[in-house]
């Protein structure tokens, strides 16, 4: 059985998530800075390792103020937990091109176990030779599981922050 190793594809990639404003509308938010990397058999990605770190300094949402206080102590405490890591447990096939990616996410200092379905989207060569594979991956977690707890009340009811995070990630990686 032979090994391949895959590194991410930083510039066709990309690590996003939701979350509610004020109970009625998306903010979307993404990592500019992160890595991963899949390890598996040559012809199955099942049971593939399966691994991905981001910098909480590199959370971009489109507005300065709300990034600085997202890395701030309120929320991701980028000073003192300074990424995002998952590490893949299993990576099931479902059927055709659907997984289960289950593993340990760790940020702000707490390690849980989430599972996301991932679609694997194909394998190709690009232009220049290289082979390519990509992984959608879409799911939920609750910020309040890994201590992320800041809010603020609002004066018509409800809070400010949405508890729920939706994740939407695009992952293309290279064979090496």
């Amino acid at each position: 059985m032979t090994t391949t190793k895959w590194a991410i594809d930083p510039t066709h990639s990309e690590i996003g998530f939701k979350v509610k404003h004020m109970m009625f509308t998306n903010v979307s938010g993404k990592f500019t800075k992160f890595d991963a990397s899949i390890e598996s058999d040559e012809t199955d990605f099942e049971n593939a390792k399966i691994q991905f770190t981001g910098a909480i300094d590199s959370i971009a949402t489109g507005n300065a103020d709300r990034d600085t206080h997202l890395v701030s102590a309120d929320f991701f405490d980028a000073e003192k937990f300074p990424e995002i890591k998952f590490v893949a447990t299993s990576f099931t096939k479902i059927k055709d091109s659907e997984y289960d990616l289950t593993g340990d996410l760790t940020m702000h200092g707490v390690t849980k176990s989430i599972k996301l379905p991932a679609e694997f989207s194909g394998l190709m060569k690009d232009p220049w030779g290289n082979t390519k594979l990509a992984f959608s991956l879409e799911g939920k977690i609750n910020r309040k599981d890994w201590g992320l707890n800041w809010n603020s009340a609002l004066e018509t009811g409800g809070v400010l922050v949405g508890e729920e995070v939706r994740l939407v990630i695009e992952l293309q990686f290279i064979k090496q």
